[in-house]
Order: C-alpha cells, then structure tokens, then sequence
C-alpha cells in the first residue's frame, strides 16, 4: 500500500478514536496532505530555512510546519516573507483553526505553540516546553499522534535541546526521524542531542536535505492504525490542546518525584515512557531531563545572587552598628563584618568562574534569534 493510501485511512481512523470529531465535521471535507514534515529549529535558523525551503518543489505532497525559536516580541511576518522570496512553497503564519494543506508551509508565530488536530492547525499559549513557546517538542508530538507513520521530523542547527524528545515521540509513532549534520550546523547543539538521545533514521548536511525529504515523501509506509499510537502520547497531546492538565491525568503517564518545576514551582512527574528521559508539572510545563537541568542551573544562580545580595545587606547594617558602639561589643560586630566579607568573596567567586554548571555560563543566543 502506498504512503498516500495508508495515510488517508490514517487520518480517518484518528478522526474516529483520538479526536472524536463527528464524521459529518467540516474537517473532513478538505482532504489532508499525504505527508507532514515537521521542522524544529533555533539559533542560525533563519539562513538554514531559507536554504532548505529552496530545495522543496511546490509539488510536495506534504505540508510543513515550521518551529522557529523567536522573540516572543518578535512578529515573524520578516522570516516569512524571507522564507516566500526563496521558496516556491507557499508560506504563511499559522492561524488557529487553519486546513493544512501539501505545498504549504506554516510557520508558528512567536510566543504561541502550534498544534494540530487531523488536519487543522491549532495556535495557542500553552506552559512552555523545554523553557520555549514556541517549542518543537510540542509541533513534534501532536503531529505523531494526528499523521502517525506520515511524519517526518527534522532538527536543524540551534542551542539547547529542544526537538530531541519531539523525534523520539514520532519515532515511537512510526514516523522518520531525521537530523542535520552537527558537522554543518552552525549551532550543532540541537542535532548532537537528538544523535545522542534518539534512533535517528537520516543525518544529513543541509545542502541534501531538500532532495532526501522529497524522496522520503515518495516513499511507500507500512499499515499503522491509532492502535499503535502510545496512549500516553495520546494523552499529553491532549493536555496540550486544552492548555492546562490535571493531576490525575500526569499520574497516569508517571510517576510524582521529590522535585519541583523551575517554572511555576509545582510538583513534578518523572514520565515512564519514551527513550528520553521527560519530567512535567500538572500545569503543562515540560522539560528534558538536559532541559531540567539547564532551568535549575539558572535557579540555583539567580538564588546564589539573592543571597549575595542580602549577605552584603547585613554586612551594611553590622558595620553601621559597629561605628554606633565601642567596646567589645563594636569588635564583635566587625568580626562578623569580616567573616561576612569571606562568604561573599566566596560565593561571587564561585559564580563568576562559572562553577555552578561546573563550565563557564551560557548564552541566550537561541532565545533571541535576530529577525531578518
């Protein structure tokens, strides 16, 4: 059976179990592209788009959903328009409630989260994944369980980590996974990741990775039915559609551990499922183990900070107590002026050489990627 056939079925079978949508819905009456290529992507972005999006044919038959790491004051009106000179696709800003269709392309707008649900996009401003909205992981998860084994995933270059739970959960869906050669990407952090994280079907240099994607869309797929999509992805894509979950919805995907979200400070869940290491918060919030491990980095600094803060504080008013009073009782307050001196060399020390991460700070880059 042909990947078009197989993905026809496909879509109608997710209508009738995962999204219980009414047969005589209107989201059957425009038909799905055979194919969803899915795009994650951050810091040095924007040129490997524009030169990857010049070796798609208008022909495709796939749609292709874009996730841009942007400023969330950002409009992302500048990287479409640059994207539309060098492409024959058609490229777009994604709208709530959109039909996707194959020769498209759509691009998440900046502080929103794309979905889909079969075959309507949906826009929303769900908890950060990873520290991002919008984040791949997010587009990459709810594009598995909506097109099952019809999803390619791709990472571009960028920082950080986001993208690499997103190939694994398409993966597990029957999906390609595919990467650009760390070796080729100007920010290589987000490829190595999903090289070290996930079963990578395809890793290639940019220059290859237009051709490779329409002979993939060629190409025929196994039978798959939502049977085979894992519950508990169903699930999370279905806490992400209506923004917050419940408690009783992350115990049944994992296991509650002694740690709290870095983002709203709520209890966290270990997820049991998946080759990624995953926590979330019942609020929505989810992270990478590396993800969680960056945010509590920067917590755990900016705590080290406050603490300078209030130590000099205290040192301020023992030294005017000091200048008030005469005796011993002033030379024990200078005492303690000292040894509070020490502490706070200490720890300003500790935090400018780097040591809580063990490695010098990092950069914001890919949080703030220039508009074009």
């Amino acid at each position: 059976m042909h990947r078009a056939a197989v993905s026809a079925s496909y879509r109608l079978a997710c209508t009738l179990t995962v999204c219980s949508f009414d047969l005589h819905s209107s989201a059957l009456s425009v038909n799905p592209p055979p194919y969803l290529i899915v795009i994650g992507t951050s810091a040095g972005g924007m040129l490997a788009l524009t030169e990857l999006v010049r070796q798609l044919p208008a022909s495709i038959p796939a749609a292709v959903l874009v996730v841009q790491h942007l400023s969330p004051e950002s409009s992302g009106e500048a990287l479409v328009n640059r994207l539309s000179r060098n492409s024959k696709l058609k490229c777009q800003l994604a709208l709530n409630q959109t039909f996707i269709e194959a020769g498209n392309l759509y691009l998440a707008p900046p502080d929103r989260h794309l979905l889909l649900r079969v075959n309507r996009l949906l826009v929303t401003k769900g908890p950060r994944e990873n520290g991002f909205r919008p984040a791949a992981d997010t587009l990459f998860r709810s594009a598995a369980v909506s097109f099952g084994p019809s999803v390619i995933g791709v990472v571009l270059t960028g920082m950080l980590h986001d993208g690499t739970a997103g190939l694994d959960f398409i993966k597990r869906c029957g999906g390609i996974a595919v990467v650009q050669d760390p070796l080729d990407a100007e920010f290589p952090s987000m490829p190595e990741s999903a090289l070290r994280n996930v079963d990578i079907d395809y890793n290639a240099p940019l220059a290859r990775l237009g051709a490779l994607l329409v002979e993939l869309t060629h190409h025929p797929v196994p039978p798959q039915s939502t049977a085979n999509i894992p519950k508990d992805l169903q699930t999370e894509a279905a806490i992400a559609e209506r923004v917050v979950g419940t408690t009783e919805e992350v115990q049944e995907i994992g296991h509650q551990v002694p740690m709290t979200c870095p983002d709203c400070g709520g209890a966290l869940w270990q997820l049991n499922k998946g080759n990624v290491l995953r926590f979330r918060c019942h609020t929505g919030h989810a992270f990478t183990a590396d993800a969680l491990l960056d945010a509590e980095q920067h917590s755990l600094e900016e705590t080290l900070w406050v603490a300078i803060r209030m130590m000099e504080e205290r040192k301020i008013l023992l030294t005017s107590m000091a200048s008030r009073g005469s005796g011993f009782w002033s030379v024990q307050q200078e005492e303690r002026v000292e040894g509070l001196k020490q502490h706070i060399n200490r720890l300003r020390e500790f935090l400018l050489n780097g040591s809580v991460a063990g490695t010098a700070p990092k950069t914001n880059t890919d949080r703030t990627e220039e508009t074009a």
